[in-house]
């Protein structure tokens, strides 16, 4: 709460101020201000509220106003008209604003404020008045300092109008230039990036005294940013605070209610995956809400409490084109048991990865979260994450140098086979022909209709010459083209397949469309299309990635598993690198014969194979699953006291704490640690329920 305690003051303090109002509105009565002003606050009327608050020395001062009398919002206040007539407009005529009364001085720089700058043109389009030298001011300087710049004819002189409203002067040299002296320097002007009226507004601009005096004007004119206005906003915030958590109570219970529906549930311990309907309903309108999801917030901090975490940070853009950072926190609560739990999501300006870890220190600090106690780090494989100096996983491990990172083991599949089609002209070439085929084919349901019509007449020519050829569930079936998605390569398996499946009825549509096209572009479109996939360097790659993405999906679908284990995860990919290998050794001759009976089938032909062929890159495989990260998660592996501690191993953990965490024990905590393990395996393989 933004009141940080003062509760019971402000509502008396809110009466004093309107006292001191009604002192300064009593139609000019100098003697009634001082009263008002000099009077003495007592501390327990403060306190009490609705006793005395004013006590004056020589005037009687009516007794505040009781609570359950006093209005539930403070009156507008309304600055006093004053005559700008009656205000000398020429700076170098005009008093001081230091020399009118203090309670005066607002009015008149609002008045000051209201008219604007003094810029007076020359007379019947005469120069002004020039000095000794020759040189005068011009009025052409308006148009580039037009909220400050004032002339004065009368001195020659020009002037700052916010300086002089809230500069104090200060007695050192130059600092009354623009204010009580004027500057007349004229030859000075035209000095490029010295020129004093630059000068004056300061070289640090958000610092100089020239801009806090326009800060000042601007507050003035904001009724917004008094104080009794922010007392009554804080007040405000507060109450719509506890309506909305009292809202949010009452329209679960009724919709409970309503629906017949139970409110506790069977086990509603922290630890528990379904902790009843009002919790869990709770919890869900909090994701919509962040004032309701602040509450939820506490309560992760508290089940965290001072213990180690692991962040896990992704950011994408959302619907309305901004960049959106999401906050999950891992760790294991008071009560051993692992929790994932969605934490904040953050508005960023940029992705640098300064910017993301500033912005990720914000979010922990403001939950008293230590960044010291950031165990591990999980993100995706960008630059500005996964860079080795300056991506964010090397900026915490600056200040936790055991914060490991570990990537999605699925995701850098991903990107190795992204990042290994890339480095080959033909393979881009041949996703771009793929997507415009597919594009153009499932454009529209008249020629969803022409593919589907095509690939049942395909498949009646098939049963008429094949007695062989089979029908039925989840065979030979009519089906439609798989687009493949950007941001899961596993459904270009998918969408290859399909083109494979249906590559004859997909071919007759796009003829359709040459021969039958209503739009000359559309009819261009398709002809490039079909001469791409009709060629037989498509026809190659769409084999070869299809052989090569049915190893790595099995990979890939094992990878996303949530039951999968570590130690079985590291021997796939060990595994899958070598069946990657076996194929571009050992696969080449299976591979041509099935790519010559396709296009043998399709009438596409075949060149001369006699030129070489250069190969795919398994390197790529290699440098996304470092030995290091990999190792790491071997060892920890032993730590897995599950079925019945068959991954339980004294060296690998000896090992683990010796290499990997060597600043979290001491040398002689390292001596004893093996045999302290070796006690805790005896103990458990004693015990009856082992």
């Amino acid at each position: 709460m933004a009141t940080f305690g003062f509760e019971d003051y402000i509502a008396s303090l809110k009466v004093y101020l309107t006292r001191y109002r009604e002192g300064s509105a009593s139609g000019g009565d100098r003697s009634s201000k001082r009263d008002i002003v000099g009077a003495q606050i007592d501390p327990n009327a403060l306190k009490r509220g609705s006793e005395n608050i004013v006590q004056s020395s020589t005037n009687n001062v009516e007794t505040s106003t009781p609570l359950e009398q006093r209005p539930s919002k403070l009156p507008r206040v309304e600055s006093k008209d004053v005559d700008t007539s009656s205000l000398v407009r020429d700076p170098g005529l005009r008093q001081q604003i230091w020399d009118y009364p203090v309670s005066e001085c607002d009015e008149i720089r609002r008045a000051y404020i209201k008219s604007g700058p003094y810029q007076p043109k020359a007379p019947n389009n005469q120069p002004f008045e020039t000095d000794k030298n020759g040189r005068r001011f011009l009025d052409s300087w308006y148009k580039l300092f037009p909220d400050w710049l004032e002339y004065s004819p009368t001195k020659n002189r020009a002037f700052c109008l916010p300086c002089f409203l809230f500069t104090k002067p200060t007695g050192r040299p130059g600092s009354s230039a623009f204010t009580i002296e004027g500057f007349s320097s004229w030859k000075k002007v035209n000095k490029g990036k010295n020129c004093p009226l630059l000068s004056h507004m300061g070289k640090d601009p958000p610092n100089s005294s020239h801009r806090v005096a326009i800060k000042c004007c601007c507050d003035l004119t904001n009724q917004a940013q008094h104080i009794e206005a922010i007392i009554e906003k804080q007040t405000s915030i507060q109450i719509a605070r506890n309506r909305l958590r009292l809202k949010t109570s009452i329209d679960v219970i009724k919709w409970l209610t309503f629906q017949a529906c139970a409110f506790r549930g069977r086990d509603e311990r922290h630890e528990s995956n379904n902790r009843g309907n009002v919790i869990e309903l709770i919890k869900l309108l909090a994701s919509y809400n962040e004032d309701v999801a602040a509450v939820i917030q506490r309560f992760i901090r508290e089940e965290i409490n001072d213990g180690k975490f692991f962040i896990l940070v992704d950011e994408s853009e959302d619907e309305s084109k901004r960049e959106q950072m999401a906050i999950v926190l891992r760790f294991v609560d008071k009560y051993g048991f692992i929790k994932e739990r969605f934490f904040d999501i953050v508005h960023m300006l940029d992705t640098t990865s300064a910017t993301l870890k500033e912005e990720i220190c914000i979010v922990l600090s403001r939950h008293n979260l230590s960044v010291q106690n950031i165990s591990g780090q999980g993100y995706d494989g960008a630059s500005n994450m996964y860079g080795e100096w300056t991506g964010l996983q090397a900026l915490f491990c600056v200040e936790c140098p055991f914060a490991y990172y570990v990537h999605c083991f699925a995701h850098r599949l991903q990107l190795a086979l992204v990042g290994a089609s890339k480095q080959v002209i033909s393979i881009n070439q041949f996703f771009s022909y793929l997507t415009q085929a597919i594009n153009i084919v499932g454009s529209s349901c008249k020629r969803h209709d022409q593919l589907r019509a095509a690939q049942a007449a395909d498949i009646a020519e098939k049963l008429a010459i094949d007695d062989e050829f089979e029908t039925g569930k989840g065979k030979n079936q009519i089906g439609t083209l798989k687009r493949a998605g950007d941001t899961r390569w596993g459904s270009h398996l998918s969408s290859i397949c399909s083109l494979i499946n249906m590559f004859s009825a997909t071919c007759a549509v796009l003829r359709n469309i040459i021969n039958d096209g209503s739009k000359s572009n559309q009819q261009a479109e398709a002809d490039g299309a079909y001469d791409s996939i009709t060629s037989f360097e498509f026809v190659f790659i769409l084999h070869l990635m299809r052989d090569i993405m049915e190893i790595t999906d099995d990979l890939c679908q094992a990878l996303q598993s949530k039951s999968q284990d570590i130690l079985n995860a590291m021997h796939l990919v060990s595994t899958t690198k070598i069946f990657i290998q076996k194929f571009r050794e050992d696969g080449w001759v299976p591979l041509l014969e099935k790519i010559k009976l396709f296009s043998n089938d399709h009438g596409i032909q075949i060149p001369d194979m006699s030129c070489p062929y250069k190969g795919g890159r398994v390197t790529r495989i290699k440098n996304r699953f470092k030995e290091d990260v990999m190792e790491l998660l071997v060892l920890s592996s032993a730590l897995d006291l599950g079925n019945g501690y068959r991954s339980f191993n004294i060296e690998d953990i000896c090992k683990l704490a010796d290499k990997f965490y060597p600043m979290d024990f001491s040398e002689q905590e390292k001596l004893h640690l093996k045999y302290q393990l070796e006690n805790y395996k005896l103990d458990i393989s004693t015990l009856l329920e082992f």
